[in-house]
């Protein structure tokens, strides 16, 4: 059993391009695109990279994702509530069941960790 999984790079990694699911263009014409690197023994949690460019996405959220912002800068409002702003350096997580707009300022990398179940 392992205990410690040292992700790997990206570099030569193929990407999965195209929008995630749950992730609708609203502004702007921005493009993504998601490195997973690991995923944990029983499919529960996935680890990697994601990139997007400038502009505007409505997401829905079905699991919870912690984020640690590499480079970039989003400004991040659920529907109804009130905007935050996260800029490359930042952590933050994304609750399961989050609604709202991912309005990308400046393109952005990420690592991310997501429980699925």
């Amino acid at each position: 059993m392992k205990t410690v999984v040292k992700l790997p790079s990206i570099r030569g990694k193929k990407a999965i391009t195209g929008d995630l699911d749950g992730w609708v263009k609203v502004e702007g014409k921005p493009t993504m695109k998601t490195w997973v690197l690991h995923t944990n023994a029983d499919g529960s949690m996935i680890s990697g990279c994601w990139e997007a460019t400038p502009g505007t996405y409505h997401a829905t959220y079905t699991g919870y994702e912690f984020v640690h912002l590499i480079k970039g800068a989003i400004t991040i409002t659920p529907d109804g509530g009130k905007p935050v702003k996260v800029k490359a350096g930042d952590a933050f997580v994304v609750e399961a069941g989050f609604k709202g707009k991912w309005k990308i300022t400046r393109k952005v990398f990420k690592h991310f960790d997501i429980k699925l179940k």
